[in-house]
């Protein structure tokens, strides 16, 4: 009979797959590509120029075809060997299922998926593929990329809040905990559960209880958090 795993619920952000070569969003200049994150991420963008955002999005998705998992998706991929893990992700990008993860919730949605402007739950796998204007959801409306944009409601935010009261462990890595609804994941792990926080740079709003910092790189820290969480 099989011991029941311990429930490790991991929070991932961009500097996880910024290591695969898929840029953070956040420059210093505050943009994202060369482009303002107000045309290209928010609903009026959309609005105001569909095609740019469009066109962009298909930018993005078809870098997909060019970046490939790093050290840090793949250990964590290793670990449902000896955990049950649950990956609460940031990226809209695709690296932690190619990398072998089979639980991944994406909170900001998925650059593979594109869904219907008047039917939100109409939602299709598209892959590496563009949308262009003219391609339509069944109900004969525009489709546009599977992301939740800035101004947006976060849909499965309560999904996740549900995973991390759950957590036996929670590992942050790759976010700065700056990003919300997203950041306020860790108040609803239970005072008594370990959280781990990998990032080069201690977050400044990581005051909790039972937090212990890794500060390296993604694919580094898990690294030694695999020695921690198996090796010990």
């Amino acid at each position: 009979m099989n011991p029941i795993k311990k429930k490790l619920v991991v929070l991932t952000g961009a500097g996880i797959s910024a290591e695969s070569g898929i840029p953070t969003f956040r420059a210093s200049d505050g943009l994202w590509e060369n482009h303002a994150i107000e045309d290209v991420a928010t609903p009026q963008g959309f609005k105001k120029d569909p095609e740019l955002v469009l066109r962009f999005y298909n930018e993005r998705r078809a870098k997909l075809d060019h970046v490939e998992p790093n050290e840090g998706h793949k250990i964590l991929a290793r670990l449902e060997q000896y955990y049950d893990v649950q990956i609460i992700t940031q990226n809209v990008d695709n690296l932690h299922e190619r990398a072998g993860s089979t639980n991944v919730l994406h909170l900001h949605g998925e650059l593979t998926k594109a869904r219907s402007t008047v039917d939100e739950q109409l939602v299709y796998d598209i892959g590496t593929k563009p949308i262009n204007l003219g391609d339509k959801c069944e109900k004969g409306s525009q489709l546009r990329p599977h992301i939740v944009w800035f101004h947006e409601d976060v849909p499965l935010i309560h999904e996740a809040i549900e995973i991390a009261e759950s957590a036996d462990i929670f590992v942050v890595v790759g976010t700065s905990l700056q990003v919300y609804p997203a950041a306020g994941l860790v108040n609803y792990v239970l005072s008594f559960v370990p959280i781990y926080v990998i990032d080069p740079k201690k977050p400044e709003s990581a005051t909790r209880k039972n937090m212990s910092f890794i500060e390296h790189i993604g694919s580094v820290g898990l690294a030694k958090l695999w020695d921690i969480l198996v090796n010990d």
